[in-house]
């Protein structure tokens, strides 16, 4: 072998050695979202782009592995499963059921959570100051939340007496559900549970609550997929009561109105967590962190099909107003 092929040889054995160095470089985060990514494009792309800001390069020094369950719970598991398989060194959760199932998986894996109600009374981790665990993240204030949803109504109908509320069987409801009857309890409102987890159930909720004098619905389920939330939105319609909601896409998609966490700076946050997990910091040592930025979305369209006047003092604090 001649000089010049002695120098090709190293040099092609020195750029194995680099592509080599950079894939073992590369750190895998897997990003897990009940929803669709139709939906929660946004929300990866906020978590991503502050990635970016803090150095770090999808593609290059990392690789994100968005995996969305479609509003099917039950394929949680096995999306948590294929991630640890495929070596991810920090699961990014979004919301209650994909956090659980990632705890479940592994204790050792790290975990950044979003919008998780309680993650103390879940057992996801043992204080809010020291989680002690291997999660830590974002957690939501779910009793002011609903505080302020219930303010939000009484100032759109101040003789509000009966409230539907509608909620499917997810992870920590019994809390939530206290939290409800407690607060509207105070403010003078009677609530009327019900679980509607199907379309079917759904159906049979609306033509309950029209046939017992409720004067507007409150939605306390995630986002749900699109279907089941177009169905919704259709049906608060089809009632004639003003419906509030959690997530600001129930009004993009023709409810009347939304009060909750901006999760697009939530996932934001979350890069902050991830960034400090690359490099080097614990989940235990990382205190969880509550919401900063709320937005209140009013569909004005829908409240003149509903013949309703929303007050100025109203529309004046919205964030976005549609119409």
């Amino acid at each position: 072998m001649n000089r010049r092929d002695l120098l090709l040889l190293a040099a092609g054995t020195t750029m194995v050695r680099r592509i080599a160095a950079a894939e073992v470089e590369a750190r895998r985060i897997g990003f897990i979202q009940v929803g669709s990514r139709q939906d929660n494009q946004s929300l990866l792309d906020s978590f991503r782009d502050q990635l970016s800001a803090l150095g770090w390069s999808d593609g290059s020094n990392i690789a994100i592995l968005d995996r969305w369950a479609e509003d099917h719970t039950e394929r949680l598991p096995g999306i948590v499963k294929e991630l640890i398989g495929a070596g991810a060194d920090i699961l990014v959760t979004a919301g209650t059921p994909a956090t659980l199932a990632a705890k479940r998986a592994s204790a050792s894996v790290p975990i950044v959570f979003v919008g998780v109600d309680d993650p103390i009374a879940l057992g996801v981790v043992e204080s809010l100051a020291k989680p002690r665990g291997n999660a830590t993240g974002l957690s939501l204030s779910s009793s002011d939340l609903i505080t302020k949803r219930l303010q939000l109504l009484l100032e759109l109908l101040p003789s509000l007496n009966r409230l539907a509320v509608i909620v499917r069987r997810d992870p920590g409801l019994e809390q939530k559900l206290r939290d409800i009857r407690s607060d509207a309890a105070r403010m003078g409102i009677e609530p009327l549970m019900l679980e509607a987890p199907t379309g079917t159930g759904l159906r049979l909720a609306f033509a309950r609550l029209r046939g017992e004098g409720c004067e507007a619905v409150y939605v306390a389920s995630g986002p749900l997929g699109p279907a089941k939330r177009a169905q919704l939105v259709a049906l608060a319609a089809a009632s004639r009561l003003p419906a509030i909601y959690s997530f600001r896409i129930f009004p993009e998609d023709g409810g009347l109105m939304s009060f909750g966490a901006d999760y697009r700076e939530l996932f934001r946050r979350a890069a902050g967590y991830a960034d400090k997990i690359l490099k080097g910091a614990r989940p235990s040592d990382l205190p969880i962190e509550q919401p900063t930025k709320f937005a209140l979305v009013i569909n004005l369209k829908t409240a003149k099909t509903l013949d309703l006047t929303i007050p100025p003092s109203l529309l004046a604090r919205a964030d976005e107003v549609i119409e």
